[in-house]
């Protein structure tokens, strides 16, 4: 009779939580969040136009100028001699500044990797190109363009500069991937740094490291239409510039594209040529 009292006062103990319980606040957070954005959104596409703006003929005169640009391109103020030179031109500044920070890099990518530099200074080093990367590109070029003048060793300065911090990062990772014990087999056989980076190290980063510097020309050709305007280098981002902001030809905007899209084609046939011939070399 007392134990019968005694199991019967016991709590039968609380279920678990379901875990969509658990999960409700945050997603009727998350949901009250979206929510207000699309609202915001939506009033912002509703006002952001003057009010003697006609939607409709706006609408019509957009797809207008895309039906110009992409279907119809056609040279305009300039010859496509000049257009064809200042591409070769931006081609010439991203492989000038990818060269520039591949041979800088290689060398400070020795004091970052935890393989091969002492840890204090790899992490200095580490937290020194991450601070430079942090910053855009286009902002480099800005700044120097300030302290040099516009012009293209503005843009040489500054594409060169973050495209050191870029690689810098990637090479140290490929050199950590090196194995310990095949640097180790080398510095306890007496072979200096020099040695050690020439017969240990280098044979097994280099596919890694020419694939990372194709990878940041590719970023360079990018960043160099980019500043083509923006820093007075010329090449064929002044004349895109041009042509959109001052003639408002789109019709040669459209070939500039045009022929931008196409060295940009050219460059991943390339890309796919070197990742085979670089499975090989592994």
């Amino acid at each position: 009779m007392i134990e019968t009292d005694i199991s019967s006062q016991r709590r039968a103990p609380h279920p678990p939580a379901a875990p969509h319980a658990i999960a409700n606040p945050a997603r009727k957070t998350t949901r009250i969040l979206l929510a207000s954005l699309a609202l915001i959104t939506l009033y912002a596409l509703a006002t952001i136009a003057p009010d003697n703006v006609d939607l409709g003929v706006a609408g019509k005169s957009f797809l207008h100028n895309l039906d110009l640009m992409f279907l119809h391109p056609h040279l305009g103020q300039d010859t496509l001699a000049q257009l064809v030179d200042a591409l070769a031109r931006s081609i010439a500044l991203a492989l000038l500044t990818t060269l520039i920070g591949a041979v800088i890099a290689f060398g400070l990518a020795l004091f970052t990797a935890r393989n091969l530099a002492p840890a204090p200074l790899a992490t200095a080093m580490r937290s020194l190109m991450a601070l430079i990367r942090a910053i855009p590109t286009i902002l480099w070029v800005l700044v120097y363009a300030t302290v040099i003048g516009l012009g293209t060793e503005a843009a040489v300065v500054g594409l060169s500069f973050h495209s050191v911090a870029y690689l810098v990062k990637a090479f140290a990772e490929s050199f950590e991937a090196v194995p310990q014990e095949k640097l180790d087999a080398l510095r306890v056989s007496g072979a200096r740094f020099g040695l050690v980076i020439r017969h240990a190290l280098w044979p097994s980063v280099r596919p890694s490291l020419l694939s990372w510097t194709f990878i940041r020309f590719e970023i360079n050709f990018t960043n160099a239409v980019a500043v083509g305007a923006a820093a007075g280098t010329g090449g064929i981002g002044y004349y895109l510039f041009m042509s959109s902001a001052f003639y408002f030809d789109f019709q040669e905007v459209g070939l500039i594209v045009y022929l931008v899209l196409a060295f940009a084609i050219l460059l991943e046939m390339i890309a796919v040529a070197l990742r085979k011939h670089l499975a090989k070399m592994v």
